[in-house]
């Protein structure tokens, strides 16, 4: 997957280029309605930038809602902890407005969404 921004950035906040990000992910693990487990590996010249994360995400059942949480394990050293828990706050945020919008969320197993 590569991500391009509109401005570059010339502080060197991109991990592949100045306007790119470029992520390799694979599926470790899928169960469903419960856990999604995936590794991302990150294209970067920067070692501070390259590397392989894997990101958890666990959902539990609590009366009639869902909970997520989600985690990383072995985050490049070069991407800033405050601005990475402002993504996954922020893919959280966004999966909630996602469900919450389509009011009681029915999923047959296996079904994409």
């Amino acid at each position: 997957m590569t991500l391009i921004f509109e401005t570059p950035d010339e502080n060197g906040a991109r991990k592949s280029s100045s306007n790119t990000d470029v992520i390799n992910g694979e599926f470790l693990e899928l169960v469903p309605n419960e856990v999604v487990r995936q590794r991302c590996t990150f294209v970067s010249d920067d070692p501070a930038f390259a590397g392989a994360m894997v990101m958890t995400w666990h959902l539990t059942s609590i009366g009639g809602e869902t909970e997520v949480r989600v985690s990383a394990e072995n985050v490049p050293p070069g991407i800033d902890h405050r601005n990475h828990q402002r993504g996954m706050n922020s893919s959280l945020a966004n999966l909630a407005s996602y469900v919450e919008q389509r009011g009681s969320l029915q999923v047959a197993a296996g079904a994409d969404i």
